[in-house]
């Protein structure tokens, strides 16, 4: 079989937004391939949806259904259990992607000799195949035959798991899988499955639709979900160490997680959040010197990060009390001077 596409289902149901992804991986142009629905314990209908779609397309459906919610990463990893494509694919069971998306990805991998392949896509905020917003996943000049710098690239904008096709016995060589249980598994394993692979190439269209609404993830905050992305990233530090990653690229690494684990964090949490905690905000910053004590001194971030971004940091590691009542009171400036 040419191609196993894994979709992660946990409560999809309403709106229309499962049947629409499920529709747009039936009607793909290449024959060759298999969908694997992993329900994720979803407490709605959406097993159900997903066994008449079995139903309906025995050849192409197969469902992994199971009562433990496992988050996202857990589910994928299910799905990676069974799969039998040469190619793996992912893709979020509220997205959903052009008839030719898999054709054209594939025929690039076969064109370059690439075990990676990937696209951009397009965020919208209805069900339509109408291009909206452009969004470019991945540079022309991480492409192409993986060496270390690109690999380093890769590591700091690994662009994400969805807007990709993976060669699967890369995946099973390696042990790569996603961290289960949590949410943002993609910051752990994007960068670090990067590493792994040694020819990636793009097809520049806009051929992934992803579909903005308000129970999206990335529209939702809380600290259970600021957690988890440090989780995930801890996870990914781990496992850059086990692997021996860590030396080769400590920079970028460091980065990562100064950047992602802690800084936007930090502040999505604070604006976020209506009655943000003093502790929590201690714990994200420990969350990076635990590991990393001098991040401020890595050259990605003396000149990736903006200079208002620093001084909060600096500040924050002077005094967390100072940095808490200092970006409470801009924040309702900003408020007041916005009317709301």
């Amino acid at each position: 079989m040419k191609l196993s596409i894994i979709v992660p289902v946990y409560n999809m149901a309403a709106d229309n937004k499962l049947n629409f992804c499920l529709d747009s991986l039936v009607a793909q142009t290449i024959t060759d391939y298999e969908i694997i629905a992993v329900d994720d314990a979803s407490t709605d209908n959406s097993v159900e949806i997903l066994r008449t779609y079995e139903a309906k397309y025995p050849e192409k459906i197969r469902v992994v259904a199971y009562s433990e919610n496992k988050r996202q990463g857990g589910a994928k990893n299910e799905g990676l259990k069974v799969a039998k494509g040469e190619w793996i694919g992912f893709i979020d069971s509220d997205d959903w992607v052009t008839p030719d998306y898999y054709e054209k990805l594939l025929a690039k991998a076969e064109k370059t000799g690439a075990d990676l392949v990937g696209c951009d896509y397009s965020l919208v905020n209805s069900h339509t195949f109408e291009v909206g917003r452009k969004a470019v996943n991945n540079t022309a000049d991480q492409t192409g035959e993986l060496d270390e710098e690109k690999h380093r690239k890769l590591i700091l904008n690994p662009g994400s798991m969805v807007l990709k096709i993976y060669k699967h016995s890369v995946i099973k060589e390696n042990n790569l899988d996603f961290p289960s249980g949590i949410l943002y598994e993609d910051n752990c394993a994007g960068p670090l499955w990067s590493l792994y692979f040694k020819h990636f190439e793009r097809v520049d269209e806009f051929l992934y639709f992803y579909y903005q609404h308000n129970t999206s993830t990335v529209h939702s905050v809380s600290i259970e979900r600021c957690r988890d992305r440090v989780r995930a990233k801890k996870i990914f530090y781990e496992e850059c160490k086990n692997r021996g990653f860590l030396e080769q690229y400590k920079e970028e690494i460091e980065y990562r997680m100064a950047r992602f684990s802690y800084m936007t964090t930090l502040f999505s949490y604070m604006q976020g959040v209506k009655h943000p905690k003093l502790s929590f905000v201690k714990e994200l910053r420990r969350s990076v010197t635990d590991y990393f004590p001098d991040f401020e001194k890595n050259p990605y971030y003396q000149s990736e990060v903006d200079p208002g971004e620093k001084r909060l940091v600096a500040m924050q590691g002077k005094s967390a009390l100072l940095f808490y009542w200092y970006y409470r009171l801009q924040l309702l400036v900003r408020r007041i001077k916005s009317g709301r």
